[in-house]
């Protein structure tokens, strides 16, 4: 079960200012979700085959299965760090130097 605390502490984290009425529905939406996730966890599933992977049920049929469901992990040609800080609008010539986003 959601409390009130644990939804104005998760708003914090996000730097959500939520207004009373946003607090209130969060919430409730919350503990609503929860609910349902409880109810599901009572069906019996043991029946029922485990499902590892949908991305075979999408794309183009090939040799090895389906075409684009997954891209090879081959490496490829990276920037030498001097390339890529000359890229850089500012740098300290060892890392990128960016503006501060976070306030608090």
């Amino acid at each position: 079960m959601v409390s009130e605390k644990d939804v104005s502490y998760v708003a914090e984290l996000a730097h959500l200012d939520l207004t009373e009425g946003e607090r209130t529905r969060m919430l409730k939406d919350l503990n609503s979700i929860l609910g349902y996730i409880d109810r599901l966890n009572e069906l019996d599933t043991s029946n029922v085959a485990p499902m590892a992977q949908v991305a075979s049920r999408y794309g183009a049929r090939d040799a090895e299965g389906f075409a684009g469901a997954m891209r090879p992990d081959e490496p490829g040609a990276c920037l030498r760090h001097d390339e890529a800080l000359r890229n850089a609008p500012n740098s300290d010539g060892t890392f990128f130097k960016v503006p501060k986003v976070i306030e608090r």
